[in-house]
Order: structure tokens, then C-alpha cells, then sequence
């Protein structure tokens, strides 16, 4: 498969670039195989994303994911942005190569830890029932706690 015009396009002219000095949540993902690296900055207004940038260490499908990220969530609730899953992001470009389907993992999970990011630092801020990412990713396959020695 190769790239889609709207791939191409975000890459060449990537979208919300740039670094909010002052911002509510940043979250930062990387992959030590491939080298990329994200970083996306939220600023929080009334419970919706209303400015988000970001800055991306990576190859030309790691920039067009991050880009077409920041466009799907601005002007979203943190829920609906929480629920941006790492397909949709790939989808919204027009699929992405198999061999790049990481890239819109990176770009959806620097997402949900800038928002996650938020939440630690505004704790009324958070949905009811809603735990961190780290601690869903600590349980097993039905919400349980591992038992002792596993995990």
C-alpha cells in the first residue's frame, strides 16, 4: 500500500504544529524501535479541547497521524477525545501502510496522555469511573487486579 493523498498532504502541510507554553496537559510517546517521537500539548476549556498542538520527532506518517489528530479533537469534550481510537486515526487519513500502523498508535496514545495529563492536575475534571491508563493497563482482561505473582 502507499500513501494517500491525504497522508501526503498532512505531511507536507501538517496542521496545529508548535508548542503551547502554557499548557493544561502534555502527553509524549515514543517507540525505541523506529525512533519516533510525539508530543501533543492541550489547552482545556470548559471541559472541551479548545487549542492543541503538537511536535513530532518521526518519518512522514508519524507527522501526517499527529496532524490529523489534533484536527479530529479540536473543539471536542475530553470524552469524546478520549474515545479517538488508534484505527480512526489511521482511517481519517485514508489507511496507512501496514508497516506504519504504529504511527497512529503513537498519535492517539500522546493524546489520551495529555489528557490523562489534564486529569492528574484537574482531578474534578474526571468522567465518573474513569482510572489511568497505567492502571487499566496493570489489570487483566477482566478488569481485575492480577492476582500476586502474575501481571
Amino acid at each position: 500500500m502507499e500513501y494517500t493523498d491525504l497522508v501526503i498532504e498532512h505531511f507536507r502541510n501538517p496542521r496545529n504544529v508548535g508548542v503551547i507554553e502554557d499548557a493544561d496537559g502534555v502527553g509524549r510517546e515514543g517507540n525505541p524501535i523506529c525512533g519516533d517521537l510525539m508530543e501533543i500539548f492541550i489547552k482545556v476549556e470548559d471541559g472541551r479541547i479548545a487549542d492543541i498542538k503538537f511536535r513530532t520527532f518521526g518519518c512522514g506518517a508519524a507527522i501526517a497521524t499527529s496532524s490529523i489528530t489534533t484536527e479530529m479533537v479540536k473543539g471536542k469534550t475530553l470524552e469524546e477525545a478520549l474515545a479517538l481510537s488508534r484505527d480512526a486515526v489511521a482511517q481519517a487519513l485514508g489507511g496507512l501502510p501496514p508497516h506504519k500502523m504504529h504511527c497512529s498508535n503513537l498519535a492517539a496514545d500522546a493524546l489520551h496522555a495529555a489528557i490523562e495529563d489534564y486529569f492528574a492536575k484537574h482531578p474534578e475534571a474526571r468522567p465518573p469511573g474513569w482510572t489511568p491508563r497505567r492502571k487499566r493497563d496493570a489489570h487483566d482482561d477482566h478488569g481485575q487486579e492480577p492476582a500476586e505473582g502474575e501481571g
